[in-house]
């Protein structure tokens, strides 16, 4: 199981203090799957970590599914438009497994920054690593074809592949389940 103030130490140089007052602010909830951690039109209040399971963020757009990303152990995640600029939603986040997650709430994050600057320096390279990946989503979806696509995905995510259903993964690429069983065929 992944612990969050480990991880969280891995990205700066909390002291004691920091990493109680981590501790102290943080909830550790169970997800069965198929249950929503956040749902559209809410206003994202938490900063999540995955313990143990995995998640999809998604949205629909006239009546078709988009996953815009998935998320597994050991890796810390948001809705971030809406968790920074506390404004509701349009994704969704949902458990795919039983799932077992470490939060932290938006006010708290924000209070513990102002506090320890080691913290502040944590939650700034978290988003920055969000913000790169989702650049690199954003020309995936831009520059590159199913084919392309679905070979990125393997690369990067070969240890949750077999995890993830081919309806799932269709809709991560983009495509239909049959167009991914003719690239999964092809190969």
């Amino acid at each position: 199981m992944n612990d969050f103030v480990t991880y969280c130490k891995t990205l700066s140089d909390l002291d004691n203090t920091a990493i109680e007052d981590l501790y102290n602010t943080t909830v550790v909830r169970e997800y069965k799957k198929g249950e929503s951690l956040f749902s559209q039109g809410q206003t994202c209040k938490y900063l999540y970590f995955i313990n143990e399971g995995l998640a999809k963020v998604f949205s629909f757009k006239n009546d078709k599914e988009f996953i815009m990303r998935f998320f597994a152990e050991g890796i810390p995640f948001s809705i971030f438009d809406s968790f920074i600029g506390q404004t509701p939603s349009r994704y969704t986040i949902m458990a795919l497994e039983d799932t077992i997650i470490t939060r932290i709430g938006y006010q708290d994050l924000m209070d513990l920054c102002r506090k320890h600057h080691a913290i502040e320096t944590m939650f700034r390279i978290i988003t920055s690593q969000t913000a790169m990946r989702m650049t690199k989503r954003i020309n995936e979806i831009l520059e590159e074809d199913a084919v392309k696509r679905h070979a990125i995905f393997i690369k990067d995510n070969s240890a949750i592949i077999q995890r993830i259903s081919l309806g799932n993964l269709a809709k991560y690429l983009g495509i239909t389940q049959q167009s991914l069983s003719r690239i999964r065929a092809f190969k």
